[in-house]
């Protein structure tokens, strides 16, 4: 099958890729390995997930939210959204297909992609002009090598696997990773009556959900240095010096750090109050695991019944994307920073992969589209 443009992925990035090109009259498919759009929204993500950011920073491009949408989105919000978007702009994956390999042949100059549709159990052989890589940087969940794992007596499993604390109740849980999933699944776990603790090995921003929309806000018109600055202040005006807690401020400023190294700010969500009243708590980086006892890097040994790793994901788009040094390191994140990251060579592109979430998707959706136009305009007039 011959296709313009060959999307792999129907996350957000997908969709708004799709939905770009449609609107620009560019024929594309999007192949999807799971059986609905925006998988690891509806079957991997914990039931209290919002959106932490202003709803103008989370909207795809081409359509707004409704009017009257709240300016802080949930989770089910933003799924009726996406089912709104898939259906406006006619986009229609074709599901149940395991992208198993994909290069470029230079002779055709063509993307040659061959897919397994997994109902069927057959393999497709799919020819693009051009490959769009939108399978993200969440592809598989990350847990970390640590001695001993292997020999814990308890439960042990990945953010993505984590639904809600109703059978965590009573039971002693250990956290792993202090981004914004640690943080808030602490909270949700506490909420649910755990006896929860949460590893913090470096130092976090903690900041509000509105302090972010306000920087973010500023960043169109004042220099970043300002912006931190002053959301620095108002975060130690709210939460005072969290360092006695275990939770010390990094000398760099947040929207510095999420430039510069793709780290984000914790946006507190209630867990910082629970943090200090002694409810959750803040636990050092461990050293090794022994049966369900754990040892931490401040000589202190507590027993556990489960723990939740939130320490992120890693890209596998070098599972099936081949010749494509030009674009993706080893780790299969791109070489370029953004906002430069979205372009390879000989018709290839990812979106989704600059560490800006859902503002980021939109931007390179709408990079990508423009310039396959472009691309295609050029290539007329010759």
């Amino acid at each position: 099958m011959e296709e313009v443009v060959i999307i792999v992925g129907a996350g957000p990035s997908g969709l708004a890729t799709s939905a770009c090109l449609n609107v620009l009259s560019i024929p594309n498919i999007i192949l999807e390995r799971e059986d609905c759009f925006a998988s690891l929204w509806k079957k991997r993500t914990y039931d209290r997930l919002k959106l932490h950011l202003g709803k103008q920073f989370c909207q795809l491009p081409h359509m707004a939210y409704p009017e009257g949408t709240p300016t802080f989105i949930s989770k089910a919000g933003f799924l009726w959204y996406l089912e709104d978007y898939v259906s406006h702009f006619q986009i229609n994956p074709r599901y149940h297909r395991f992208v198993e390999s994909a290069s470029y042949d230079k002779v055709d100059k063509k993307w040659h992609i061959v897919a397994k549709n997994t109902v069927s159990d057959k393999s497709e052989v799919y020819l693009g002009k051009f490959l769009v890589v939108a399978t993200g940087e969440n592809s598989e969940g990350l847990i970390p090598n640590i001695s001993g794992l292997d020999s814990f007596e308890g439960e042990f499993m990945h953010c993505t696997n984590y639904k809600n604390g109703k059978r965590f109740g009573d039971k002693q849980v250990l956290v792993v990773g202090c981004g914004n999933s640690g943080m808030e699944i602490s909270y949700d776990l506490w909420n649910h009556g755990a006896c929860t603790s949460i590893v913090v090995r470096n130092p976090v921003h903690v900041l509000t959900k509105e302090m972010v929309l306000l920087g973010m806000s500023w960043l169109k018109y004042i220099p970043r240095k300002v912006v931190d600055y002053v959301i620095v202040s108002l975060a130690k005006l709210v939460y005072g010096n969290l360092s006695s807690y275990g939770l010390p401020r990094p000398s760099l400023g947040p929207f510095y750090l999420k430039d510069v190294t793709r780290s984000s700010p914790v946006i507190d969500v209630g867990t910082i109050e629970k943090i200090k009243e002694g409810e959750i708590q803040v636990v050092p980086a461990i050293t090794k695991i022994e049966g369900d006892y754990i040892y931490f890097s401040n000589g202190k040994t507590s027993r556990f019944d489960a723990i939740i790793f939130a320490t992120g994901y890693k890209s596998t788009v070098l599972h099936w994307l081949k010749g494509v040094e030009h674009l993706f390191k080893e780790d299969g994140m791109p070489k370029k920073n953004f906002p430069n990251h979205w372009m390879g060579e000989n018709g290839l592109y990812c979106a989704g992969f600059g560490s800006r979430g859902l503002f980021g998707i939109a931007r390179d959706a709408e990079h990508i589209a423009n310039h396959i136009r472009d691309v295609e305009y050029a290539s007329r007039r010759l």
